[in-house]
């Protein structure tokens, strides 16, 4: 039986234009949709980089003053829905519009900030991750499906370099907001939020869907029975069972693991254990700074002594949102496979070195080379899944790609802060540190969660950046990244292995292209 002609899986890879060739060859929807996610990501980020904080600020602080195994269960749900969600609205969004699927999502997240800030406790959390899920599961296949029609193969590698960009400029002002929004108050987050995520009902306005006369001309055969159609999950299941589509799925997994917990774990690691007021004073000198201007830039806190877990985590975004256009350049010359491998060992490096060192320099070392990884190899999967699908299933493929990542962020989400809190949680030890200094078990329990380190302060009589000291000193608190970093390696081989297998299947197909272009 043959293949059907929009089945079949293109692994050529195209010579790309340079770099300025590439930029002056986008048009207005490529930027539109751009400006769309950034949006998005503003509002997303803005929740997203200080979950962890708002979860273990205790309830006297306004925090939802929960442990970290309840933050791993929201965690966990909140990567499952939105990471499995678009294997189905991918391919809803190529059946349906693309306009109609973003602005149903715009609608649901809108709900989910709400519910946040309606809701300050565990479940009022949960239920707006929730919403927050499955709204940036519909929001995506949409977007990127758009990218993906309005733009060629010749130029995809700089067009999404330069997508992966903007989104960073959404990533990088999103926790700034948060920065300064929770300082006031934590449910002010949440509407910010809200509200920035509003706007893309402006943008919409001017929005066109590429290729809907096709997409309108189609559904208007197969209602007419000119052309038959699979149900969705099983035309999502024909190419899900693909070996070029499982392959992957299984090599990457591990990867977004590692780098999930880069945003879900290392900002309370930062607020634990790093202090980084020596970064403000190598900076501004010991009294800090008191400009309004650089205590936001810079995600410091109102006093301007000390750099916040979310401005510190803010490098990265930073990084991408100025330089990934010249990494897009830079990695267009070596295959997709290879740069998504060196990009995976440069992040697993990052990793090692936060668990061997808490210097706050060290830790801004380790986030810039987990940047440039990243810039290796996430918008490289967007390109890579972009460049195979099959016609008519751009949506459904970048909807794909969210099933590695949504086995790695769910496997991340639940236990990276339960190895966190074996190995690294300061509240965890600071009970533990209590409990040998004379008070009964009962005295410890009745601590409210997240204050048990301010408690032992107290008890012992030592300041607490002294404290902090001699708590990491006497603990092993780098296990927990260390164990991370193992599990980012078994996935650096399997890219290895997978680009291997690639590269002989795209030389059979070229073959096999001769061949019949031969007959």
């Amino acid at each position: 039986m043959a293949t059907p002609p929009n089945s079949v899986n293109d692994l050529s890879e195209v010579k790309q234009l340079g770099m300025w060739a590439s930029i002056t060859s986008l048009g207005y929807l490529f930027w539109l949709v751009g400006g769309m996610e950034l949006v998005e990501r503003i509002a997303y980020y803005g929740v997203k980089a200080s979950a962890g904080l708002y979860a273990k600020s205790p309830a006297s602080e306004g925090g939802l003053g929960i442990d970290l195994h309840d933050y791993g269960i929201i965690l966990a749900i909140w990567a499952l829905l939105q990471t499995f969600v678009p294997v189905f609205t991918g391919g809803i969004s190529d059946r349906v519009g693309y306009k109609e699927t973003i602005f149903a999502s715009t609608v649901i997240k809108i709900a989910g900030y709400l519910c946040m800030a309606f809701f300050p406790n565990f479940w009022g959390f949960l239920g707006g991750a929730m919403l927050l899920a499955a709204g940036t599961g519909i929001f995506k296949p949409g977007i990127q499906g758009t990218l993906v029609l309005s733009t060629r193969r010749e130029n995809t590698s700089m067009a999404w370099g330069i997508f992966y960009q903007v989104v960073n400029i959404g990533g990088f002002l999103g926790p700034l907001v948060a920065v300064h929004m929770r300082q006031l108050s934590w449910d002010n987050v949440f509407y910010a939020c809200a509200a920035i995520i509003s706007l893309n009902f402006l943008f919409l306005l001017a929005y066109k869907e590429p290729g809907k006369e096709e997409r309108i001309e189609r559904a208007r055969k197969i209602k007419s029975g000119e052309i038959q159609q699979e149900a969705l999950w099983k035309d999502a299941w024909h190419e899900l069972k693909k070996p070029v589509v499982i392959y992957y799925m299984l090599v990457f997994a591990g990867f977004w693991f590692l780098f999930n917990s880069l945003f879900d774990v290392l900002p309370i690691h930062i607020a634990e254990w790093v202090d980084t007021s020596i970064i403000v004073t190598s900076l501004f000198g010991p009294e800090g700074t008191s400009s309004g201007i650089l205590q936001f830039w810079l995600g410091l806190n109102n006093e301007g002594t000390k750099v916040m877990p979310e401005g510190m985590l803010n490098l990265n975004a930073g990084m991408i949102m100025t330089t990934c256009f010249l990494v897009a350049a830079f990695t267009a010359k070596y295959r997709i496979t290879t740069a998504m491998l060196i990009g995976c060992i440069l992040s697993i490096t990052a990793i090692m070195f936060v668990g061997l060192f808490n210097a706050a320099w060290m830790i801004v070392l380790a986030i810039a080379m987990f940047s440039l990884g990243e810039m290796m190899i996430s918008p490289k999967k967007n390109e890579f899944m972009g460049n195979i699908a099959p016609e008519g299933k751009k949506a459904m493929y970048l909807g794909f790609v969210m099933l590695p990542q949504g086995i790695g962020w769910t496997l991340e989400g639940y236990f990276a802060p339960k190895l966190y809190e074996m190995y690294a949680s300061k509240e965890v030890i600071s009970r533990n540190e209590l409990l040998t200094n004379g008070l009964s078990q009962a005295d410890v329990d009745a601590i409210p969660q997240g204050e048990a380190f301010m408690r032992l302060v107290e008890v012992t009589g030592i300041e607490a950046q002294q404290l902090t000291h001699n708590l990491y000193a006497a603990n092993n608190i780098g296990m927990a990244w260390y164990i991370i970093a193992a599990i980012g390696i078994i996935s650096a081989v399997g890219i290895y292995i997978y680009g291997k297998w690639l590269l002989q299947m795209q030389k059979q197909q070229q073959q096999q292209q001769q061949q019949a272009a031969a007959q």
